[in-house]
This record gives structure tokens, sequence and C-alpha cells, in this order.
């Protein structure tokens, strides 16, 4: 049990920015004198109110959050009352780390529009950054299929199911990742990390369900043979083929260790028991052909 423990030290997560993804975000509500940066289908807000929201998103954009906070709420007193300054309002109360009051207002910007993107993904990044796991999930899901191309959300969606250990759903997002742009190598990294975890998640549950059962002792003697910790390896595998003596793979391993120490005897046992479970095995039968060719004795130094 001490040696299958070794096993949980493999998962190191890494995090994203909420800040990057709120300034990457704030363009799409933040300037009223632009059609395009609003939300399509949303009527412009009255002209009397329009220069209170310049205003706001300048000095949001200065960081000035308190004057921000003063212009967005006069607008919304006017009559102001549209989805993307509630966003640029839930902006404001994110920045100052009032988060409830942040997602109060994204909330809203949601309920009067429910295809704006923006709320969606700041929203689901904040109550990521709270560990509100499974609610980040979903608001995010609901922010990539509105904007399918953006991949800032595609890593905060993937990154959330990771978290939740949903490795597969993450692994579906970072494919897609790497199909928008095949030439980031960072999608590629990042998939490789996700592959790890879930291999040492299966890992995990394969010990926490039966921790003496042979594929919990050959997983863990695979991690240390790959790393050139043979002895251990052999060991292990070892306790692998007390556990069931049927599995294949596990007298194979046993094999190419005992070949590769040049104990000759122990490695043509191994592979006696190997071909009798999988007789067509290819690596048996090519080590078995390797073992015939060579001299049974080792020459002897002078």
């Amino acid at each position: 049990m001490k040696e299958l423990n070794l096993i949980l030290q493999h998962v190191r997560p890494r995090l994203l920015s909420l800040v990057a993804l709120a300034l990457f975000l704030l363009g799409e509500g933040a300037a009223s004198q632009q059609p395009a940066s609003r939300p399509s289908g949303v009527v412009a807000l009255p002209p009397q109110v329009a220069e209170a929201f310049n205003q706001g998103v300048q000095a949001l954009s200065a960081g000035q959050l308190d004057a921000a906070e003063k212009s967005f709420l006069q607008v919304l007193k006017e009559g102001g009352r549209v989805a993307y300054v509630y966003n640029n309002l839930g902006i404001v109360y994110e920045k100052r780390g009032e988060r409830e009051r942040a997602l109060e207002q994204f909330r809203q910007a949601v309920r009067l529009q429910p295809d704006y993107g923006a709320p969606h993904a700041l929203m689901g990044s904040l109550l990521l950054a709270m560990g509100k796991l499974p609610e980040a999930a979903h608001e995010l899901e609901i922010a990539v299929k509105l904007q399918p191309k953006d991949p800032l959300l595609r890593m905060q969606l993937a990154k959330a199911y990771r978290r939740e250990e949903n490795y597969p759903r993450a692994l579906e997002q970072l494919q897609v990742l790497q199909e928008l742009a095949p030439q980031e190598p960072e999608y590629v990294y990042q998939s490789a990390r996700a592959y790890l975890d879930l291999s040492a998640w299966c890992y995990q549950q394969i010990v926490h369900l039966q921790p003496d059962s042979a594929r919990a002792y050959q997983a863990l003697a695979e991690n240390f043979r790959d790393e050139g910790r043979t002895e251990i390896a052999l060991r292990l595998f070892r306790r692998a083929a007390q556990a069931d003596p049927t599995l294949p793979e596990i007298h194979l391993a046993l094999a190419e260790i005992y070949s590769e120490q040049g104990e000759k005897a122990e490695a043509r046992k191994e592979l006696e028991q190997e071909l009798a479970i999988v007789p067509e095995s290819a690596r048996a039968l090519a080590l078995k052909k390797k073992l015939d060719t060579r001299p049974n004795q080792s020459v002897s130094k002078p």
C-alpha cells in the first residue's frame, strides 16, 4: 500500500487569469458609439444616458472604479436598463472583489438577454475562481455555444472540467482548440497534461476500488519502469503476477526485464507463462526468438 500511494504525486494543475478574461471581454459592450461593440439584437441606449455610459466605460478602462460605478448606476436609474450596462457594472464589482454583487449584475444581464455571451463567460470564470465548479461549467458551456471560436473561453471551460475531474470533457475542448489553431503548442501541451491527469485519475480509481489488485501493482510498476527505476518495477510486477497470474502483459514485462538483466532462465520462464495466456503476442514471440538466437550461457570472463 505504501508504494501504491506514490501515484498520487502526478497531478499538477495550472490556473488561468480571471482578470485577463474580464479585460478580453470588456470590449463587447464597452463603446456605445460603435454598434458592433454591443451584443447583437440590443436596442441602443437612449440618447440622454449614452454619454453617462461612455463616461463609465472610460472610467472603467482607467481603473477609476468608483466613477465607473456611479456612471453605470446613473444609466440604469435614468432608463438604460440594458444587458451590457449590467455587464459592465458587474465588471466594476468583480474588480473591487465584490463577487456576489458582480454575480448579481451578470445574472441580470443574462435575464435581459440570454444570448449575450460576455456575462455568461464572466460569471463562469468568477464562479470557477470561487470554487463553484458545476455552476461555472454550466455558464462557460453556454458562453462557448454562443462564441464557439473564442479560445480563451474554451480554455476556461477545459479548466473547469479538469477541476471537476471530468477529463474526457476537458479533452474535447482541447481537441477543438487544436483544430482551431493547429500550430499552437500550448494546446498540445495542455492536452498532454489532461491525458496525464486522466491516467493518474484512472490509477487512483484502481487503487481506491481494489488496492491489492494486479492492475494496481501493474500500473505503478509501469510508471517506475518508464522512470528507469527497474528494481522497484520488478518487485511490483512480481506482486502483480502473484495477485493474478492469468493477466496478460505482466509476465511479458517480467521476461523483458529479466532478459535485460541477463537472467535468461527467468526470462524464459516468464515468457512461457505469457505465451500460455496470449499465444499470438507479437512482443512475446519476438522476445522468444531473440532469446533462442543467443547462447544459452553467458560468456565467462577471463
